[in-house]
């Protein structure tokens, strides 16, 4: 049973001795998991350089020749010399780096990227401690980090949205051919990352809706009335 454990504390009474309350609920659990999946989506995302998959290349090895396909990501490439696979960033100088090799469009994808990743990862730490903190400044902790996961979400379609817009640079048409321009990839394909962002955002605004079933599972009149007939662990579906 999916469960996610939630630490309750009755309020100090003169006479009475401070209670603990565990309640433990599926949904809230399934909510936090999916936070950390939904993250971590992204994230694995920004950091590969596998958004764009040029066409297969002859490249010639110490005795023999060899197929490979170069990809780059957002900040990132992927390219092959003497035999082996090389990965690294073009982006020497961060934003700073010229136009011509870091193309202002990504730069601008990378930064709302990042933007939502900041917020997401907030969330996960919320929702973590949602087992022992239920509200910060008198707003209920699963509304605030499901509105947090919906401006998350919106800040990774912007990114999406604006990533093709630079596939006009020289780099991509360096890679993917001269017929490149933006939203249009020419010979170039988009590999695994960038479908692994869209299941990210995805996931970022199912978790936005189960923030609210993780507060009404954990606030429900069945935890109330359990509380009020003593028990200190409660389990919930």
């Amino acid at each position: 049973m999916y469960a996610h454990i939630l630490l309750w504390f009755h309020p100090v009474i003169p006479g009475i001795r401070q209670m603990c309350y565990v309640i433990v609920t599926a949904r809230s659990l399934l909510w936090t998991l999916l936070t950390v999946v939904a993250t971590m989506a992204v994230l694995s995302a920004v950091l590969t350089p596998k958004w764009l998959i040029g066409p297969p290349r002859l490249k010639p090895s110490d005795n023999s020749s060899m197929m490979y396909s170069p990809s780059v990501g957002l900040y990132n490439r992927c390219t092959r010399s003497h035999g082996r696979q090389h990965c690294g960033p073009f982006s020497l100088h961060g934003l700073a780096t010229d136009s011509e090799v870091f193309p202002g469009w990504w730069k601008a994808a990378l930064v709302l990227l990042c933007i939502g990743l900041s917020i997401m990862a907030a969330t996960v730490l919320t929702s973590v401690l949602s087992c022992c903190v239920q509200s910060i400044f008198r707003k209920s902790i699963f509304t605030m980090s499901g509105a947090a996961q919906t401006i998350a979400g919106i800040f990774y379609i912007l990114g999406l949205v604006v990533y093709p817009a630079g596939w006009g640079a020289h780099r991509v048409q360096k890679l993917c051919g001269h017929d490149a321009a933006p939203f249009f990839p020419a010979e170039c394909h988009l590999g695994w990352a960038f479908y692994s962002a869209v299941v990210g955002v995805g996931l970022t605004f199912v978790c936005a809706v189960l923030s609210v079933q993780a507060e009404v599972a954990t606030s429900s009149d069945k935890v109330q009335y359990q509380i009020h007939q003593g028990r200190t662990l409660i389990c919930l579906l």
